[in-house]
């Protein structure tokens, strides 16, 4: 038999965080701790309120029923839970988690054992122009050799000279440059803004315009000077037939896969499965998860195999991260096997 339990955990922001959607403090994120004859497992339920499509009011009931309905087993549960996809991703790693040797050790791989690493993009939040020039600055000199810039909520212009300064120091060949607009513009608008930011040859935009404009994001894809990846426009998608009509109506030239927000694991993969056939491209994101759920999702994007630049390098913008053997180093995340975890809840 299983016991399991969940903890709510609010993790602290070292500085303010913005997007076009606001500014963030704080990132409210529950646990699931499941223990087995002296064993534990522990699984992050990564909610971004305000995005995530089970941001609803009864969401602790849903964890409650978990614990009360462990032992259903996990594929029951997953299929119970289809419209909570960050219960999803943390029945899925907490189960994980309890059947490995290591509890943080889920898929064990040359990542895991300190002999290879994962490229990420550096991230650069919303802010003033002097305060994105210096994260900019900060990435430089922590060696990324890609960089993600959150568009959409300062002046347009501003963030044009921010990119062609980023440009005139750094070729294509030098730094990868990519853009999150998170939905800021508008349909009619759009196209004008994606051919302004072409000129500075960025590797994408992620969600141009806001999700669930079908026809406007497929003439946008269609006509863009610059890639376009769907990003908020996977969540709430739940049916594989869905999933196959959004990706052949919009034909985006990438999708961003966040485990928290479109069903953890087996979710992720079946839009990475669709894409392929559609010879769409993709890569991974986190969602501003703690050390807990960003070790899951690293681990198992490392098996992908994917060769681009992953979004996996959220774990240092918190004061209250749980100390882990995750290290972000040269551009790369890098699991340190000197360092230990201390995870206590």
């Amino acid at each position: 038999m299983i016991k399991a339990r969940y903890h709510q955990h609010i993790l602290n922001f070292n500085r303010p965080s913005g997007t076009s959607r606001g500014v963030m403090t704080t990132k409210e994120t529950w646990f699931l701790v499941l223990d087995k004859k002296g064993k534990t497992g522990v699984g992050e339920c990564g909610i971004l309120r305000g995005l995530s499509v089970d941001d609803v009011s009864n969401y602790e009931d849903q964890l409650k029923w978990v614990c009360q309905n462990i032992n259903l087993g996990l594929d029951q549960l997953l299929s119970e839970l289809i419209e909570f996809p960050s219960i999803q991703f943390g029945l899925e790693t907490a189960f994980k988690s309890l059947e490995s040797q290591d509890q943080f050790q889920l898929f064990p791989s040359d990542f895991t054992s300190g002999k290879d690493v994962i490229p990420i993009n550096g991230l650069v939040w919303m802010g003033s122009e002097a305060f994105m020039r210096t994260q900019i600055q900060e990435k430089i000199e922590a060696g990324f050799n890609c960089i993600k810039l959150k568009i959409g909520a300062i002046d347009f212009q501003t963030e044009l000279d921010i990119l062609k300064s980023i440009r005139q120091e750094f070729s294509v060949s030098d730094m990868e440059l990519r853009v999150d607009a998170n939905g800021a513009f508008s349909p009619q608008d759009a196209l004008e803004k994606l051919k302004q930011l072409s000129d500075y040859q960025l590797h994408s935009i992620e969600q141009p315009i806001k999700p669930k404009q079908f026809e406007a994001m497929a003439q946008l894809c269609a006509e863009t000077p610059l890639p376009i990846a769907l990003d908020e426009e996977l969540i709430g998608v739940f049916k594989s037939e869905e999933k196959a009509q959004i990706l052949q109506t919009i034909k985006p030239q990438y999708i961003i896969l966040k485990p928290s927000l479109v069903g953890g694991f087996a979710g992720s993969k079946g839009w990475i499965d669709l894409a392929e056939d559609l010879n769409i491209n993709w890569w991974i994101t986190s969602a501003l998860e703690s050390n807990i759920g960003l070790n899951a999702i690293a681990q198992w994007t490392y098996t992908l195999k994917s060769e681009m630049p992953q979004g996996l390098g959220t774990g240092s913008l918190f004061t209250n991260n749980f100390p882990s053997p995750l290290t972000v180093k040269n551009g790369t995340l890098q699991y340190d096997i000197n360092q230990n975890w201390n995870f206590n809840i």
